[in-house]
């Protein structure tokens, strides 16, 4: 018995082989690597590294930078994530019939995602150019003064979050969209049955079904926003005063402006584990919801 279990083991072993080989080589030993760095002092020139044990994570810790950089990551991860999927829901319950030009206003919904980030970024700039840019423009038709909207600190995260909602809210359209469709008939028929009205069938019956699609979306939402790097190269750098300076940019302007890597890797770590514990806490919060529905 125990040499008939073994073989299955090693079958299934060489099954997953092609896929963690490339994982391995990509994403294991890389991140590795970064671990080893960041004990780390090394300024990306000099064939030597030199240890200093846990001295990069000691400067991090105690670096205002850093604590500013995560401010800003945390306000950019609600400002970005609960508006995004907020306004997916709202176009997948207004766009998700198939009525006449549904599939155009659903297409027409869906075209930022797939334009390039830095593209998107660049028009975006010209949108909130002081002078002649249509973001104030509109707001001085409605008697509104106009806004440095990437010049002053207290309006460029705002502007970089606009976009980004802007972006991203089609791609948590679509899959609202599948979500809704794969709601059962009966059980909307049932609550028809028992006098609901809409707001009742979308908050008794739909919201409770479309739940995993719902933490799904959180994870990979939040993620994607600790990882966001383009929109901010292009539109801000990091500034003004460090205003839109999440902790990815702190780490590539640690590795690639003060070419220390040490500290640089220090970031990459701390945002690695962030990551994962952001996502276990949504996958646990998400599988207690719906089991609890």
């Amino acid at each position: 018995m125990k040499r008939f279990k073994l073989a299955g083991d090693l079958k299934a072993f060489l099954f997953t082989l092609p896929a963690l080989a490339p994982l391995t080589l990509f994403w294991f030993i890389p991140l590795g690597y970064v671990v080893y760095l960041s004990f780390m002092e090394w300024d990306f020139m000099s064939p030597d590294k030199l240890f200093v044990g846990l001295d990069n994570y000691r400067y991090l810790f105690q670096n205002p930078a850093f604590y500013q950089s995560l401010r800003v990551t945390l306000w950019f991860c609600l400002g970005s994530v609960i508006p995004s999927m907020t306004l997916g829901l709202l176009l997948a319950l207004l766009l998700g019939g198939q009525g006449k030009g549904g599939a155009l206003y659903r297409t027409m919904m869906f075209a930022p995602w797939v334009t390039p980030t830095v593209a998107v970024s660049i028009v975006w700039s010209w949108i909130y150019e002081p002078e002649v840019g249509l973001a104030n423009s509109m707001l001085n038709l409605i008697g509104l003064d106009g806004v440095g909207w990437l010049k002053d600190p207290n309006w460029a995260l705002l502007g970089v979050l606009i976009m980004t909602v802007w972006k991203s809210a089609g791609w948590c359209m679509i899959f609202y969209l599948i979500a809704i469709r794969n709601v059962p008939a009966d059980l909307l028929e049932a609550a028809d049955l028992d006098g609901a009205n809409r707001w009742r069938k979308f908050r008794s019956v739909t919201l409770p079904l479309i739940s995993p699609t719902t933490f799904f979306l959180v994870i990979v939402q939040l993620i994607a926003a600790i990882q966001t790097y383009d929109q901010i190269n292009i539109l801000t750098q990091g500034g003004p005063s460090g205003s839109t300076r999440t902790l990815l940019y702190l780490y590539y302007q640690s590795a690639f402006t003060s070419f220390q890597i040490g500290e640089a890797s220090s970031v990459a770590v701390t945002i690695i584990f962030g990551c994962g514990a952001l996502s276990l806490i949504a996958f646990m919060a998400g599988r207690k919801t719906v089991h609890y529905h």
